[in-house]
């Protein structure tokens, strides 16, 4: 398989992970269970998940109020949709 294919695969993967953790983080704080770990919802962000936890933070209206994650999530996002271009180039 292409590299590029391959690396494309980890960012959609890796960014429905962290739509999905944070929806269901924001389910969980709604029914005051155990939590997934800020630490957990960065590192998912960090390795490839950037747009899709950005996008469950809009979503869910979840982590909004948090700046770290206001500015953090979308500047990550940004870095990789240009690392993924650029992969491309």
């Amino acid at each position: 398989m292409d590299s590029k294919l391959v690396l494309l695969l980890v960012y959609v993967v890796m960014s429905l992970i962290g739509l999905f953790i944070m929806g269901e983080d924001k389910k969980r704080a709604k029914k005051h269970q155990y939590r997934i770990s800020e630490r957990t919802l960065w590192l998912v962000a960090l390795f490839g998940g950037a747009i899709g936890t950005t996008a469950g933070m809009q979503i869910y209206r979840h982590k909004t109020k948090h700046l770290a994650f206001q500015i953090g999530f979308p500047f990550l996002a940004g870095v990789e949709l240009i690392l993924l271009i650029k992969a491309w180039w």
